[in-house]
């Protein structure tokens, strides 16, 4: 069984890596990405609306936030 201390360097090569293709992908394939996980996960979202709702809500001013930041600090 692996410690935690190699199973969180396995995960932050897993991450450099993810990092890495994300860069590389378009806007054409990201918005592909992201409908397909939207397809995919869609009823789950659906049945757990009223339980995450205020949560949801947070999540997205915390990103609307920081793109705001990401267009100011662009200009």
């Amino acid at each position: 069984m692996q410690d935690l201390k190699s199973l969180r360097e396995g995960w932050e090569l897993a991450e450099q890596e993810e990092t890495r293709l994300l860069r590389r992908m378009t806007v054409q394939e990201s918005l592909r990405h992201w409908a397909m996980l939207q397809a995919a996960f869609e009823p789950q979202l659906r049945a757990t609306e009223a339980l995450f709702a205020e949560e949801r809500r947070q999540a997205l001013a915390e990103l609307q936030a920081r793109l705001r930041r990401l267009a100011d600090w662009q200009e």
